[in-house]
């Protein structure tokens, strides 16, 4: 950020010394900002793709736990079904209780189920929309280079062209903000 400030200084003591290039050193400055504010927009959204990724791997280990109870539950109601016994009811009303477990980890897995499946969409979804700052700061920076050869070359070409670069990172990193 440092280097960003030393280099718009540089370019406002250049305009100080030729006026018809104020309005290069100002796009130039704008395109700054600019990049700086698509910058953090990835970041944020570079970070909270983690940290949906993380939440989602949570949950589906969540639902792995759920199904092995699940399993487990049945597994032990079978073998009550074999187990030979003096007491019958009492084999029934364990046998009733492991089938119930077994039942409501079902529902409750399917429910963890569908909650991974929504952070995983979530996080898609930040994704894209981090890929898509990514490549806005790419046509900002490459837009700000441009236009700053203006400067060393005093040809009109390049601030245009600086200027066509930067309006379609800008498009982009709107793009990026209406991801869903």
């Amino acid at each position: 950020m440092s280097d960003e400030l030393q280099e718009l200084q540089e370019n406002a003591e250049h305009a100080h010394h030729n006026p018809s290039m104020a309005p290069v050193s100002l796009t130039m400055a704008v395109l700054a900002v600019c990049v700086a504010v698509v910058s953090l927009l990835g970041h944020r959204a570079h970070t909270e793709e983690v940290v949906l990724q993380a939440q989602s791997s949570d949950k589906w280990a969540y639902y792995q736990a759920k199904n092995i109870r699940e399993h487990e539950d049945i597994l032990f109601t079978e073998m009550a079904a074999v187990v030979a016994s003096n007491d019958a009811a009492a084999v029934a009303k364990v046998r009733e209780k492991y089938s119930q477990e077994a039942e409501k980890y079902k529902h409750d897995k399917d429910e963890i189920q569908e909650q991974a499946r929504e952070l995983d969409r979530e996080g898609a979804m930040e994704m894209r929309r981090a890929d898509r700052y990514d490549l806005a700061e790419v046509f900002l920076e490459i837009g700000l280079v441009v236009t700053s050869i203006t400067l060393l070359s005093g040809r009109r070409i390049f601030w245009h062209s600086g200027i066509v670069l930067s309006v379609v990172g800008v498009a982009v990193a709107v793009m990026g903000a209406l991801v869903k």
